[in-house]
């Protein structure tokens, strides 16, 4: 494909870039990734990747816009309240860059649903808030070889990893089982602090852009935490996956996908 002269002046800041350059761009227009949750990590990845020109993005989410929002989901405005969520975010999203193809899925995300969902994505952003809902996508995406990138934040503190199944730990070999409920606050119980969300999911646009273009190291084997208050980046090796975990290990014990609850992928970061 030839760029034309608008595509040369909007993506000149990648193509000057070695790493990136003309080919690197090009796999980006040809990439296809899909966020699922369209809240304060999901909003702004689906914003950095849109400008960057990732050719399909997909963004699923069941919820509508609300006031609370507006702290941290800097995708949708005040005019969005009531909208819904996949739809303020494919707006903001068209609005960015016209070159891009957003594909909404406005339903919870389930075990009934999720392999057809990220069968046609490249890449796959975990959006999420709540651990049903994280071990449902860890479980799916690794049952259908599908990179991920899981991310999580509360109060002043994020962390993410990126797994590629069948050559790094996946999301289970770290956290076995869901803990159980109510043991651990969500963000609408403890808080989060706005620009968390933007630090996190940029970091997480950041990822499947590398992974795309195949520049770079990704956090595979790794995750990365973050405390605001301390100004603190810490990246610790996980330990590589193993026969222990009960689905990626080459004799995984669930072969199953689980709804943990029965809303086990309410997206509301």
């Amino acid at each position: 494909m030839a760029f034309t002269d608008e595509q040369l002046e909007r993506y000149s800041r990648h193509i000057i870039l070695r790493e990136i350059g003309v080919k690197g761009q090009k796999k980006l227009l040809g990439g296809k990734v899909l966020i699922i949750g369209a809240g304060g990590l999901g909003a702004p990845a689906a914003m950095y990747l849109a400008a960057a020109g990732v050719g399909t993005i997909g963004i699923a989410d069941a919820d509508r816009v609300d006031l609370s929002n507006l702290q941290r989901q800097v995708i949708h405005t005040t005019n969005d309240i009531g909208k819904k969520k996949v739809d303020s975010a494919a707006e903001t999203m068209r609005a960015i860059n016209p070159d891009v193809t957003v594909n909404t899925y406005y339903d919870f995300v389930n075990s009934t649903n999720i392999l057809d969902l990220i069968k046609d994505y490249d890449f796959i952003l975990d959006g999420t808030d709540n651990f049903p809902a994280k071990f449902l996508i860890n479980d799916a995406c690794v049952m259908a070889g599908k990179p991920f990138s899981h991310a999580g934040i509360i109060r002043f503190k994020g962390q993410l990893t990126t797994v590629i199944p069948g050559e790094s730990p996946c999301y289970r070999c770290i956290f076995k089982n869901p803990p159980p409920k109510d043991a651990v606050p969500t963000c609408k119980q403890a808080g989060v602090i706005g620009a968390m969300g933007g630090v996190i999911g940029s970091l997480q646009a950041m990822e499947a852009i590398k992974y795309i273009t195949g520049t770079g190291e990704l956090l595979a084997g790794y995750l990365l935490t973050y405390d605001a208050l301390k100004m603190d980046f810490h990246k610790i090796k996980l330990p590589a996956r193993g026969d222990g975990c009960a689905v990626c290990s080459d004799h995984p014990t669930i072969t199953q996908l689980i709804d943990y609850e029965q809303a086990a992928c309410e997206l509301k970061n």
